[in-house]
């Protein structure tokens, strides 16, 4: 959510009146019994204070008044004033659990029954021992009075209407013995101390009802946070649910909308229970699960893994939900909110299976299965018909950039509208399915017109650069088509599939938005391709990579703490190659193991120069990863370097847990026993797995530049992110660095919200290891 919760250090509650410190409003009420149990729990441990005190100040008065009042009288009230809180004592032990159950007016009552009675004896102490004695006894007698109301204010915040109650009875009885002495300056001084311990008892009171209602808080966020990571690690959980305070929903999650059948603007403001019953819920025809759920939400109770029948226009289905409570800044009741998965259990028809088989679950649209069968049948009807088919391959601009910096949930939904307007442009001769990603196919049936497919290619261009408006986000993504001609540029299915590839390719490689046909030429970028390819292979032996630095620093102190190894090359053959273009075909052709094994042993050899204090990041895709080999190749570059252990980290990202995950967590649980660290580079960009999270320990979390970038334009939910990755880390004992910061507004931004660590051109741009090894130089000459 993009709201910022208020902290946790700042409770005010100004809604707080003094009658609900007291308890003398709404009682009965479940706010009130709640508010009473986070008091009177805390009593149990006050009980044994305040009865000594009360006792060791009752012998004090009896030996001050042994001479003047007579034995008898003084037994009698001691008895009594001991009998009283005896009582009080005991009954206040019994009050233990109250912030476990719900207290009733009785004990409320009763537990006040004490500073009531313990008051009137001291009052009547005053009155009728106070003048009996000397002027010396009175005064002593005033000043235990007046400790015993201090006291009360300071220590028994917990019971304020006992504090009230007491300081007010005794000061009455105070004013009224000084009254009969005639001491009417002391009398008026009396009540004015009485009417502020009052006061401040209910000052104190209101304090400590706040804190006690913030740590509430604080435990409610912390079960509901620990509920969501047991969920999701799991992997129970399919989406998240919010009602508020009515049972009507709000925040809906575009999976919670999906799962209801409808939109989430549709559903936003319903009432829960009427949705999911099929509107049987007025008419009372629901299921015995339905009411049982009913009851939770109406007790405001927690609940877990709690299976409901529920129906879906029409279609019964079962859910497992899971929810608690929420709190607002005020400590009141706020809603729900939960995680909810559809669970269930009935045998798919063929006809389902079938077309979860052939069509894409995300946007309807026909899949790769089924679009190869059209292509395969268009190919044999030109061949048999001496006609044409035509395929164009399309792919979204700059969609990665949408995924980036808005998440994949707006990225899905993206895709949504974008097979929508793809299937308005559908006939019967027009056949558009997605292949995967971001990219679409469309097979033309006939294409005897030669200018079908440029017009084709036309509108689809035209109609999905059109704006678009996801939430509250409008986006603007173009389309490259690349299109092949069956069967004179393939004769088979593979065939014109690839050359309508190496279009698509050409059309991206000018700049997007454009239709490129497939022509022959096209073969020789591919051929360039495979040279770079050929070229690669030869690099390591030729030397002709080298290691570039990036500085990480302190994000207070701005001090270097580690350097991220960037691997350039500069080929003798192609001049410099830019990592965007080499790294992912050295990904494609396994090359990046050998290379990830170069730069990680020369990264260790060149940090065994640096200052021991600095670390050295070096980044380990997942194909290396996953080499059987990847923690004997870490033990060989610390044993050839000598750099410690401690000094290394590495960084993977969140792809390694689409492949192998238990491969992937065993090597990094190696490298983390040599005394290495891991941390994990571009957080919530990729496929996050917050149970990965709680099981790898990893030592640092890294906050991907364009959350940065977001939060420094203001974007809410940018915001919202890089707060929730620090609060995550910093409950799992994790660091954290933001990347990509560029200016000192941004570095300011990024230390407010917490950010351990920063890395960024502000700070340094990527520099050789001699410009690093100058750098340390220059700062130990300027501190000395």
């Amino acid at each position: 959510m993009s709201e910022q919760q208020p902290s946790p250090a700042q409770p005010a509650i100004p809604g707080l009146t003094a009658a609900a410190v007291l308890g003398l409003s709404g009682q009965g009420g479940t706010e009130w019994a709640r508010l009473r149990g986070l008091q009177y729990s805390a009593l149990a441990g006050l009980t044994f204070l305040r009865s000594y005190s009360h006792a060791l100040f009752a012998v004090f008065v009896a030996v001050l008044y042994r001479d003047s009042v007579p034995f008898a009288w003084l037994a009698v009230w001691m008895a009594a004033l001991v009998a009283v809180h005896l009582r009080g004592a005991a009954f206040d032990r019994t009050l233990g659990d109250v912030a476990h159950r719900r207290i009733t007016t009785r004990e409320f009552y009763r537990q006040a029954q004490t500073p009531i009675l313990s008051g009137l004896l001291w009052a009547a102490a005053v009155i009728g021992f106070g003048l009996a004695g000397s002027s010396g006894a009175f005064g002593a007698m005033l000043y235990i009075l007046a400790i015993l109301v201090t006291a009360g204010v300071f220590f028994n915040t917990a019971a304020p209407l006992g504090v009230v109650v007491f300081a007010s009875i005794v000061g009455a009885g105070t004013a009224a013995a000084l009254g009969i002495a005639g001491e009417w300056l002391t009398m008026i001084v009396s009540l004015v101390f009485t009417v502020v311990s009052v006061v401040g008892a209910i000052e104190t009171g209101r304090h400590y009802l706040i804190a006690r209602l913030s740590e509430a808080a604080i435990a409610e966020k912390e079960e509901v946070v620990s509920l969501l990571l047991r969920e999701f690690e799991e992997n129970e959980a399919d989406w998240l649910w919010e009602v508020d305070t009515q049972r009507k929903l709000r925040s809906v999650s575009p999976r919670f909308a999906f799962a209801l059948g409808t939109s989430q603007a549709a559903v936003t403001g319903k009432p829960l229970l009427e949705l999911v019953s099929d509107g049987a819920w007025g008419d009372g025809r629901f299921p015995r699960s339905l009411h049982e759920l009913a009851d939770k939400l109406k007790n405001r109770e927690n609940f877990s893994s709690l299976l409901v029948e529920v129906t879906i226009q029409g279609e019964k289905r079962w859910w497992e939900l899971s929810g608690t409570p929420m709190r607002d800044e005020r400590g009141r009741f706020a809603g729900f909110r939960g995680v909810g998965s559809d669970v269930t259990q009935q045998r798919q028809s063929s006809e389902k299976i079938a077309y979860l088989a052939r069509y894409d679950t995300l946007t309807q649209l026909p899949n790769r299965l089924q679009l190869t069968e059209a292509l395969g049948d268009a190919l044999r009807d030109a061949e048999k018909w001496r006609s044409r088919c035509a395929l164009l391959m399309v792919d979204l601009d700059r969609f990665k950039a949408v995924n980036d910096s808005l998440g994949h949930l707006t990225g899905d939904k993206l895709l949504a509208q974008v097979s929508a307007r793809l299937q308005a442009l559908m006939n019967d001769e027009l056949m558009c399915g997605r292949l995967g990603g971001d990219e679409f196919a469309i097979v033309i049936r006939d294409a005897s017109d030669r200018e079908l497919i440029g017009a084709v290619a036309r509108r689809v261009i035209e109609t999905l650069s059109e704006p678009y408006q996801v939430e509250q986000h409008t986006l603007y993504v173009g389309a490259s088509v690349g299109s092949a001609i069956g069967p004179r540029d393939g004769k088979t299915v593979e065939e014109l599939m690839r050359n309508a590839d190496l279009a698509l390719y050409q059309a991206k490689d000018i700049g997007g938005g454009e239709h490129c046909t497939f022509e022959p030429v096209l073969h020789a970028s591919a051929e360039e391709r495979r040279q770079l390819e050929v070229s690669m292979r030869k690099a390591l032996g030729l030397d002709e990579f080298v290691l570039h630095y990036q500085p990480v620093v302190d994000a207070r102190s701005e001090n270097v703490v580690s350097f991220e190894a960037l691997v350039r090359w500069n080929s003798c053959e192609h001049g410099f190659v830019s990592p965007g273009k080499f790294i992912p075909l050295a990904e494609e052709t396994r090359l990046i193991v050998p290379i990830g094994k170069w730069v990680l042993r020369q990264a260790c050899m060149e940090a065994r120069e640096w200052p021991e204090d600095v670390k050295v990041n070096v980044n380990v895709s997942p194909e290396q990863l996953l080499e059987p080999d990847f923690h004997q190749d870490v033990i060989d570059a610390l044993a050839a370097s000598g750099l410690r252990p401690e000094r290394l980290e590495v960084e993977v990202t969140e792809s390694i847990f689409l492949r192998d995950a238990s491969v992937a967590r065993n090597a990094l649980e190696q490298v983390m026993a040599l005394g290495c660290s891991v941390a994990l580079d571009d957080f919530g960009t990729g496929y996050s797995s917050l149970g990965y999270l709680r099981k790898l320990r990893f030592s640092t979390i890294k906050v991907d530049r364009s959350f940065v970038q977001g939060a420094a334009q203001g974007n809410n939910e940018s915001l919202a992110i890089i707060n929730a990755v620090v609060a995550m880390a910093k409950s799992l004992e994790m660091t954290t660095t933001a990347e990509g910061v560029e200016n000192s507004d941004e570095a300011a931004l990024i230390r407010n919200l917490g950010c351990d660590k920063i890395q960024g051109f502000y700070f340094g741009r990527p520099m050789s290891n001699d410009e690093a090894r100058r750098l340390f130089r220059n700062l130990r000459r300027l501190s000395a």
